[in-house]
């Protein structure tokens, strides 16, 4: 038989959580970001679940390929724009939406044959300092952009450093209402962070109403079920779903005595007589090899935590407390457990708190050799 590990990627989490984002944000149109395929969860897999979306916000262009190979046929966007001149060229051929950032990008489109006007967001640097236009160059940038015939529309676009802290959107939101305040074209700003947080959803206040800053916004994290401010609030909170589950089993178990040790560098020693199991699942599968003793896992459904170091191919997990769980034992890395929605969830965002980095990174790490198949 296959080793007993894999991973469900859960369409109707998806489409719950694109709900939701629809909820916070009613009357705004709606991004799928579908960057680092899907978050890990793999576009065509994530396709059924997120075909309700308005468009598809990706990266690079082979994404956008496989998009339209689904038969996609509303707006995709590049939200890092073209890398090269002739990617411009693949654009025309896709119809699709492009970020411009950078001097170089308009330079591009200026020698640019295309037959059809591209649809553009011209992004403003308002704090994040990765990409745009600073604000004081941003509107020579659109005045740039709007007298290319190549260019149709162009959209006003920004991202925000600190949507998801106490810092806020409020200082980036004010730059850049300044500078667009009477430029026509759609606005894109908000990200999960933003949506949750300060679209005046749930009580809290409004950030973005009344600047026009709400035409499109961008669901990314939000979509696969993490929390984009945890652990401030967790997913349960946001009523968002886990979109991804990895499962193992257990493949051996061990009795240990006071003193014994357990993994590579003994890391862990009993303090007295206990029982662990050894599960199918190791750094080479994704789970993050800087989870220590103490990461909480799910056995049959109910919670306890590894001990020891992570190998890998396997990891130990304490049985203290559960006499029944043995071979066979399904065990629950984070996701839905036994059960499915009725069941016991182990959200990704406290397993990647107890490994020290964040949900993101655990979906985006998810190793070829694990199987993975949709789940409705």
């Amino acid at each position: 038989m296959p080793r007993p590990i894999e991973a469900l990627v859960h369409t109707g989490a998806l489409a719950h959580n694109l709900a939701r984002a629809r909820r916070a944000a009613p009357d705004a149109r709606l991004w799928a970001v579908v960057k680092a395929d899907a978050y890990g969860h793999g576009i065509e897999r994530a396709y059924a679940g997120l075909r309700r979306a308005d468009g598809f916000a990706l990266l690079d262009l082979a994404e956008a390929e496989r998009v339209r190979a689904l038969g996609w046929r509303g707006p995709v966007l590049l939200l890092e724009g073209v890398f090269e001149p002739r990617d411009l060229e693949v654009v025309s051929r896709l119809d699709l939406w492009h970020t411009v950032h950078c001097t170089e990008q308009i330079d591009w489109l200026a020698a640019h044959r295309t037959a059809d006007p591209h649809h553009v967001f011209l992004k403003m640097n308002s704090g994040m300092n990765r990409l745009g236009f600073r604000p004081e160059s941003y509107r020579a940038a659109w005045a740039r952009l709007n007298a290319l015939p190549q260019v149709g529309e162009v959209g006003l676009m920004t991202h925000f450093a600190d949507a998801d802290g106490p810092r806020g959107i409020e200082p980036q939101v004010r730059a850049f209402a300044a500078v667009t305040r009477d430029l026509p074209g759609e606005r894109s700003v908000a990200n999960s962070a933003a949506i949750l947080r300060h679209h005046g959803a749930d009580g809290l206040p409004g950030s973005l109403r009344g600047h026009g800053a709400g035409d499109w916004v961008r669901a990314g994290i939000m979509t696969y079920g993490s929390a984009p401010d945890f652990p401030e609030h967790d997913a349960a909170h946001w009523g968002l779903e886990p979109a991804m589950t990895l499962r193992t089993r257990l493949i051996a178990t061990q009795q240990l005595e006071p003193g014994d040790t357990v993994g590579y560098g003994s890391a862990f020693a009993a303090e007295r007589a206990m029982r662990i199991g050894i599960a199918a699942c190791g750094y080479a599968d994704g789970y993050p090899r800087h989870a220590g003793t103490g990461t909480p896992v799910l056995v049959d459904g109910m919670r306890t935590t590894t001990v020891g170091r992570v190998s890998m191919d396997m990891l130990a997990v304490d049985l203290s407390g559960l006499p029944g769980a043995g071979i066979g034992s399904e065990v629950t890395l984070w996701g839905r457990g036994p059960g499915g929605s009725g069941g016991a969830v182990l959200p990704i965002d406290a397993v990647a708190r107890a490994a020290g980095t964040i949900g993101y990174e655990l979906m985006c790490a998810l190793a070829r050799r694990v199987p993975v198949r949709a789940v409705d």
